[in-house]
């Protein structure tokens, strides 16, 4: 299997990249975003993305876990 990309930069993703993709937009997504093209279409900053992604592994998501 191919490393995951982001579908718009094709840069290589981070397994919270994947997880964040999921839960900001889709949770059955096949296709992914890295945090600078996910913060720049939620109008965000990476920092708050990763915060985020801290949070919800704080809280016990599935998606954020391993």
């Amino acid at each position: 299997m191919n490393d995951p990309v982001c579908c718009r930069c094709g840069r290589l993703l981070t397994k919270d990249e994947i997880a964040m993709t999921r839960k900001m937009v889709n949770r059955g997504a096949v296709s992914f975003f890295c945090y600078t093209c996910l913060a720049g279409h939620f109008e965000v900053t990476e920092e708050m993305l990763r915060k985020k992604a801290d949070e919800f592994r704080a809280m016990g998501c599935t998606l954020f876990s391993g």
